[in-house]
């Protein structure tokens, strides 16, 4: 077998949630290498979400790098990383962390006193990412330097603490049409130097030392997943299945709607309604473990390639109602107060009926979004970890009556960050191949019977939640 040539191959590099992933990919967007390597969530709190930085964001990403980059004939023409947002720490003259790295939805960046009792709870959200810094500069004046994840692995990767520029609006008001507001920097007593830098999205920045390799500055994971996800026509509704369930419903007309985002889209003339949820794989992945009697185990490579009906099993009239808020509720409700909740629950329910039930929550989250958009849906294109689960796409499918079309990489953001590096390098302009890059892996149709029973369990949801 060839090995394939590196100077043919970008890399995208994926910090997510529970683990970093890697992707070497070809000039047709086939992957031809990739790498996964796990960490570790802390959760000491139910309103805790860190990371050890020197393990995820700095490790974590050189040993996925140096995993791919194996791989190939020579260094890749480019690398870029990406990772959610916010997401905060502080570091040292050599980017050693001296903080734990908070996550979105940490408790220590929410509001307090006035800005709390003024701001909606959209509103405060928007402005996690100051708040972020906000926590950072106080919990460590002496600090070198405030940075936020992809900040710190394209550091780790090239000793630049790059991002874009979609990424730098996760900072809240901190950050200005690009660039940093210094009067807002200087309230808190930081200056730009102490701040990444910013560079244009897929603009190459350098080459990682000693190497040919192209860099561009860390961009935002859901940004990634949709370039090359193929959620291109009115009434798809992109559904990324990461640690965060993230749901964007495409049409052509602006709406503001109460509780969701509304953003222009990928294609000119279209709109993204939606916003992300608390009732993604952290939730799910939560709820197999209850029933499972042991470690979590990782969703397999590739969907299963069996008959749909081996992803469901027992009475679809026999299966619970999970409220599914263990860290609150993000869209609609931007709630960090709710809790979940499973109603219907008897003892002649075996675990199936638990899990399925909280596969189902998901697709509840989904239907709620799409209904609450007033926008038309025809199909669901599904990607990132969770997609990979049969089970959970079959639940989504028959919750919410639409067929669910499978991305064919579930790396969609490592995927979508191999393709900014491939910008990065040169090797394109602009986004317009991108849409070359997606690939459909399998469709999963709503059962009719099991759609029906959903139908009725959806309306319990509805009812039995903060609006009910």
């Amino acid at each position: 077998m060839r090995v394939p040539s590196g100077g043919d191959c970008t890399v995208g590099v994926d910090v997510g949630t529970t683990a970093v992933k890697a992707v070497a990919v070809d000039p047709d967007g086939h992957v031809v290498a990739r790498a996964r390597v796990p960490h570790r969530v802390g959760t000491a709190s139910v309103g805790h979400l860190e990371h050890d930085v020197a393990q995820a964001w700095r490790r974590g990403p050189k040993r996925a790098l140096a995993q791919v980059a194996a791989e190939l004939d020579g260094p890749p023409a480019g690398v870029t990383v990406t990772s959610m947002v916010p997401s905060i720490t502080a570091v040292n003259r050599r980017g050693t962390p001296l903080l734990p790295g908070l996550l979105y939805g940490d408790a220590r960046a929410r509001p307090t006193g006035p800005e709390a009792d003024a701001a909606d709870d959209l509103g405060g959200e928007r402005e996690q990412g100051r708040r972020m810094v906000e926590w950072a500069v106080g919990a460590r004046p002496d600090a070198y330097a405030y940075w936020n994840c992809q900040a710190v692995a394209t550091h780790a990767l090239t000793g630049v603490p790059a991002v874009d520029g979609a990424t730098a609006t996760s900072f809240g008001g901190l950050c200005r049409a690009g660039t940093w507001d210094p009067v807002a920097l200087e309230k808190l007593g930081i200056s730009a130097a102490q701040v990444p830098v910013i560079g244009g999205m897929g603009e190459g920045l350098g080459t990682v030392p000693g190497t040919p390799t192209a860099f561009a500055g860390g961009s935002i994971d859901a940004f990634c997943e949709q370039i090359v996800a193929g959620a291109e026509r009115v009434g798809d509704v992109l559904v990324i299945f990461g640690a965060t369930l993230i749901v964007w419903v495409i049409t052509e007309e602006w709406t503001d709607v109460p509780g969701l985002t509304t953003l222009p889209n990928m294609v000119a003339g279209q709109v993204q309604i939606g916003g992300p949820s608390n009732a993604g794989a952290l939730f799910a992945d939560w709820a197999r473990s209850l029933v499972g009697g042991g470690r979590r185990r990782a969703a397999p490579t590739r969907p299963s390639d069996g008959p749909a009906d081996e992803a469901r099993s027992g009475d679809p009239d026999r299966i619970p109602v999970w409220l599914p808020y263990l860290r609150g509720e993000r869209t609609p409700f931007h709630d960090s107060e709710l809790r979940a909740s499973v109603h219907g629950l008897d003892i002649s329910q075996g675990p199936e009926a638990v899990v399925r039930a909280a596969h189902e929550a998901s697709g509840f989250v989904i239907r709620r979004i799409i209904e609450r958009s007033g926008a038309p849906a025809h199909r669901i294109v599904a990607t990132g970890g969770g997609s990979r689960s049969l089970p959970w796409m079959q639940a989504v499918a028959d919750a919410t009556g639409l067929p669910v079309d499978t991305t064919a990489v579930s790396e969609g953001a490592a995927l979508g960050a191999a393709y900014l590096a491939r910008m990065a390098a040169g090797l394109v302009t602009g986004f317009t191949g991108c849409a070359s890059w997606a690939g459909s892996g399998r469709r999963i149709e709503p059962d009719p019977v099991w759609a029906s029973a959903a139908a009725r369990r959806f309306e319990q949801f509805e009812a039995l939640g903060p609006e009910g």
